[in-house]
């Protein structure tokens, strides 16, 4: 099995960090008007947290995204690999419950959010790689 397990961490580093970056590229334009903007996605983080105080919206709208950005340039670069993993597990995790919650659960199923997590926990349970910032700095990877 571990013949194919550096390759299998690396490609789940690279589809994970691909996946933020697109998030992120809708909502700030990237991908063209007609696919998304940063107002639009502000209101849809209101929708998504319809429990959180309006005044807190905006704010919950740049971290997301500054943790998706953050997330994505750390797995691609396999820096704390374990540590990043766990921070997006934990944040799709609550984008999971925050839209289960507020728009019942076909909407995390159909962004096939949960899985985003569950393959977050699973990075975080594996050894280091080799082709990571991570794994040059472990003596013990051939």
């Amino acid at each position: 099995m571990k013949k194919y397990q550096d390759l299998a961490v690396l490609l789940l580093r690279v589809a994970m960090a691909i996946n933020f970056l697109s998030a992120v590229a809708i909502r700030l334009g990237f991908w063209g008007p007609e696919n998304g903007n940063w107002p639009d996605f502000v209101a849809y983080t209101a929708k998504v947290n319809s429990f959180a105080p309006a005044a807190i919206i905006p704010l919950l709208a740049v971290v997301a995204t500054t943790l998706e950005i953050l997330f994505a340039l750390l797995l691609l670069i396999g820096y704390k690999i374990r540590w990043v993993a766990l921070g997006s597990a934990l944040l799709t995790l609550l984008f999971a419950l925050a839209m289960t919650y507020s728009l019942g659960p076909l909407s995390a199923l159909s962004y096939s959010v949960w899985v985003d997590c569950t393959a977050a926990l699973l990075l975080a349970t594996m050894p280091v790689c080799r082709w990571s910032l991570d794994g040059r700095n472990t003596k013990t990877i051939k």
